[in-house]
């Protein structure tokens, strides 16, 4: 994420670490996370739009089934919010939410 602001560096590595120390996700929940992260440009809390296809290949997720299953388990835990868009030039609308490590009592 080259020419980003410090901060917003610090606070991807911050959300990066709190997707680290979840024991729920696994290597395919943590490179679609790392997919979203690149598209949304480090910008948190602002709507931006995405395909599957670009997602999918990002994170070398190959079966969408699995793209699908991660994508809402992430949005079950907090990390993100999506609304599908069903128009084929525009991709779905994301929000990523999470921003700090949750604690057991709220698993």
């Amino acid at each position: 994420m080259k020419g980003l602001p410090d901060a917003s560096a610090a606070m991807d590595m911050a959300v990066l670490e709190a997707v680290k120390s979840d024991d729920r996700l696994n290597s395919y929940h943590i490179s679609l996370y790392t997919a979203l992260l690149y598209y949304s440009k480090g910008i948190r809390q602002l709507p931006f739009h995405a395909s599957r296809r670009k997602l999918m290949g990002f994170s070398r997720i190959k079966s969408g089934a699995t793209y699908h299953k991660c994508l809402r388990e992430l949005v079950s835990y907090g990390y993100l919010d999506y609304h599908p868009s069903f128009h084929p030039q525009q991709g779905s609308r994301i929000v990523l939410t999470a921003t700090t490590v949750s604690s057991d009592d709220d698993r």
